[in-house]
């Protein structure tokens, strides 16, 4: 996936929780891959639409392991997964003006609308699949 960018909207990508029989997490996937994709993530939207999710890739030399809601305008729900998409903490109705502990062995996270893990089951430990 390291070599996806934001910009190739031609090609759809999902999140399946393999864990929970490939139930669909998120219908679209976007990736943010470059420093200013990951450093603005969600910043200056006015919603997440649901079915759709923010995946903030870490690199090889820093891991996302942390975020924050400053300035957000809505409240979203977070996984944050280790390298091999393994669920290391799973956070609901994150609302703005807050931000997270670091998760240990967390190397990236997905934010997704809030509400969404509520109607879809995702747990610790669960492994995650993103494909087309």
């Amino acid at each position: 996936m390291d070599s996806q960018t934001n910009s190739n909207p031609a090609k759809k990508l999902q999140l399946l929780n393999r864990t929970k029989n490939s139930i669909q997490v998120a219908s679209e996937v976007e990736l943010a891959t470059s420093f200013v994709c990951r450093s603005v993530g969600l910043l200056g939207r006015a919603k997440l639409p649901q079915g759709n999710a923010l995946w903030i890739q870490g690199t090889k030399f820093i891991a996302c392991n942390s975020i924050h809601t400053f300035f957000m305008r809505f409240a979203i729900d977070v996984l944050f997964v280790d390298r091999e998409l393994k669920v290391k903490k799973v956070y609901r109705n994150l609302v703005p003006w807050r931000m997270t502990w670091p998760v240990n062995s967390a190397f990236s996270v997905f934010e997704l609308p809030a509400g969404t893990l509520q109607s879809i089951s995702v747990e610790v430990g669960d492994q995650l699949h993103v494909g087309d």
